[in-house]
Parts: structure tokens; sequence; C-alpha cells
């Protein structure tokens, strides 16, 4: 007999909501009784009858659950009640974000009203047969990058860089520069200050509303650090979803690293590398797969920064960006002290789709100003020391030739935006045959 509909009705209601309390307190760690509930849902700590504070649920365990609040100035005591929300529905997204700034919850705070929020992200991502190569040319406007490491619409590409050398300036230039159709900044563990920095640069840009800026600075919680990215991607796979092209820029992948390290090690998970948990390598993949080009639909170009703390590789979020990604752009301080913008290290850096996208004759102008600098550079110590004589290697000789005209194709203010046919040509003239 087929089950009258009322019940169905009643089956879905809670007449007792299920509840849980607060029994114990540590810095940025909760733990509760309850409620039963999933990991990465949503509860209510109630501090008062009219105020709650919201945390994420990090750890379930027989007995109790860890949480870790949105916000740090929760005022939680020992003995309140802890509700849960319900399902995480996911990040909101929509049109109305465009030209917005927004929290890691998709909550605006520049002060211009409310978004309404069309639709949430799923949480899915394309198949792998579903995800295509760049086929398109994506023009920078950066003589170094379009001359030598040329990149594609849906690329995934890394900037590894120490503090102090110029990221944040190219990060600018290049969401200023690129042409797109939507253009999402996450600012992860960012200081408030370069916040608005960013907010005045789309502001005062031709076209504000294509800019969407996603913040949660360095005095949020982990959480909201580590949801700042996920919201961010929610309002670039939006758009993607409806054949735009999406240029989505995270700064940086190290701070969002750190966030889920502090999320983890309050959850109980056993420090691997540096302290990193394994929640964090688990992360990472997925961010750097939900980028990309996908077929039938539009494309987000990522440009995700990371923080390089030596010039040595011995850190183990720098070596999983670089298998993840599909080429890296690293700058050096060496060239930074000198005054040298963007201060990008030809020589170590590499994008794995330039030989797809550009002409045979550029590919062999691009591999011989590569080949050039890479011999001054093993060279150096000989050549600045005066111990090199002139015409003992035919090829060190061509390299110290081709320093200075490469050295000029190389630097270039923020200000300047130079088309592609106009870099081949300056590349050519650089590093003639």
């Amino acid at each position: 007999m087929k089950p009258h509909p009322l019940l169905a009705q009643l089956l879905d209601v809670e007449c007792a909501p299920a509840f849980g309390h607060v029994v114990e307190i540590s810095d940025g760690i909760i733990r509760a009784t309850g409620p039963a509930a999933g990991l990465g849902e949503l509860c209510r700590i109630m501090v008062s009858p009219d105020r709650h504070v919201a945390a994420e649920i990090v750890a379930v365990r027989d007995g109790g659950i860890t949480l870790v609040p949105l916000r740090t100035d929760s005022g939680i005591r020992l003995g309140m009640r802890v509700v849960v929300i319900g399902v995480d529905c996911g990040a909101p997204a929509g049109d109305d974000f465009g030209g917005r700034v927004v929290d890691a919850l998709g909550s605006p705070i520049d002060g211009k009203g409310a978004i309404f929020r069309a639709a949430d992200a799923s949480g899915t991502t394309a198949s792998a047969l579903d995800r295509v190569n760049p086929d398109r040319t994506l023009v920078t406007g950066v003589r170094a990058i379009d001359g030598l490491l040329t990149l594609g619409i849906g690329q995934r590409i890394g900037i590894f860089a120490a503090s102090g050398v110029g990221k944040t300036s190219l990060i600018e230039q290049l969401a200023r520069q690129v042409d797109c159709d939507r253009c999402v900044l996450c600012l992860v563990g960012e200081r408030g200050r370069e916040v608005s920095g960013f907010w005045d640069m789309v502001a005062g840009s031709s076209d504000p509303t294509k800019f969407t800026i996603v913040a949660a600075t360095s005095n949020e919680s982990p959480v909201m650090r580590a949801r700042a990215v996920d919201q961010a991607l929610a309002v670039a796979d939006y758009w993607r979803e409806r054949g735009e092209h999406v240029l989505l820029i995270i700064d940086s992948i190290t701070r969002l690293a750190m966030a889920l390290r502090e999320i983890g090690l309050a959850a109980g998970a056993p420090p691997t590398v540096r302290a990193y948990t394994p929640n964090v390598f688990a992360a990472l993949p997925r961010l750097v797969e939900g980028c990309g080009a996908v077929r039938g639909s539009g494309a987000i170009t990522a440009i995700m920064t990371v923080l390089a703390e030596t010039d040595d590789v011995d850190d183990p979020i720098v070596e999983v960006m670089k298998s993840l990604l599909d080429g890296h752009i690293v700058l050096s301080r060496t060239l930074a002290d000198q005054g040298h913008f963007p201060a990008i290290d030809i020589v170590r850096s590499v994008s794995r789709q330039s030989s797809r996208l550009i002409a045979a004759d550029h590919a062999i102008v691009a591999r011989r100003a590569s080949a050039l600098l890479a011999d001054y550079e093993e060279n150096r110590v000989m050549i600045e020391s005066g111990v090199y004589r002139p015409r003992s290697s035919e090829r060190i000789d061509r390299a110290i030739a081709s320093r200075e005209p490469l050295a000029k194709f190389l630097r270039q203010s923020g200000a300047e935006a130079v088309d592609f046919a106009a870099t081949r040509s300056a590349l050519e003239q650089a590093c003639p045959a």
C-alpha cells in the first residue's frame, strides 16, 4: 500500500531539535556533547536568547564534536547550548557579486547593501574528460610572461615569491590588464590595508562591475580564511557555467595551507612535514582541479601566489603546488633588489602550456632567449669576477652580448601594458638569430 503523502511530510518535521552543550573551551577550539551532525556543517552556539556564534564542525567523535568559531570575539562559556544550523548548502553566488567586496560567507562588507543569492555552489568538479587544455593565448600585457612564459585561457599558474619582491604589484597589474569577462580576487590572510588597496584599484577601473573581491584578513579565524577560497571559487564557477572567462587570483595558497593546518590540528589530525596536517594535502588538489576550462562552458584561469620562505626548495607547499599547477612564475629577490620589475626569474620559471599556444617561430626565439639567460646565470660568478676572458667560448660571449638587451626587454613598469604582437617584435629584436 502506498504511504500517505502526509506521512512523508511528518518525517521531515523536527519536533524536538537536537542540541548539545559546550564542555571544553580552548584558544579557538570548542568541544561540545552534540548535536549529531556531519563534518563541515555549521552550528549555532547560543550565547544569549537573541545572540549566537556560528561555528564549523571540524571533528566528530564518539561522545562529542569539535568546533571552530567563525568569529574570534565570541564570548562563549561552558554549558552553552549548541544547535545545528542544517546541512551546509554551499557558498552563495550570482551576478550581484559583480563589483562587490564580500567576506568568506558571501556577506557584503563594502556597505553597498544586500546581495541577491542566485545560486549555491554544488561542490562538484567536472569529470576528467570534460576538462580541456587551453587552446587560446591569455594576453597579460607583461612582456616577460607573454614573450617567454606564454599562458593560455584556463591555465592554472603559480607565482612563487618571498615577501617584498613585488608579488602584490604584479598581481594587481595582471588583474588590470588581462582580458577577461570577470575577475575574482581572493585575499586570504592579508592585511586589511591591502584589501583596501585592491578595492581602490577596482573602483578606479573602467568597469568595476567586472571585479569581485573575497577577503578574509589575517585576524579572522582559520575557518573564515579557509572558506574564503571556497567562496571565491563558487563565484567564479557560477560565471564559468554561463560560458564566461573568469580570472581567479588567490593570494595566497600558503596562508590557506596555514589556516587548514590550524583546523587540522584542532581536529586532532597528526602533523606531518613542517607540521602540516593531511587535510592540507587533500584540499590543494581539489582547489586546483576546480579551476580550468570545461567543455561546453567557460574557463577559470587561476593565478595562485605561493610564499616561498627561501630560494631553496624545502617547502612542502611549494613542491605540492609546483606538481599540481600548469606552470610556475618565480620572483627573484636579487632582481627585486636591483629595481628590476617584474622580478621574474625566467630561468627558474616555466609555462607547461606555452609550446602548444605559440607559433613555431615564436617558440624558437623564446627557447633561444631562455638558453642565453641560463648560460649567463651558469657562468655569472666567472663573468662578474673577471675570470672569464672574452672569445674563450662563443656560447658565453653570446650570453654576455645578449644580457643587456634581454634585461631591457624583461623590465617593465607596473602601469605599462604591451600588446602581444609588440611583445613578439621586441623579443626578436632583443634576441636576434
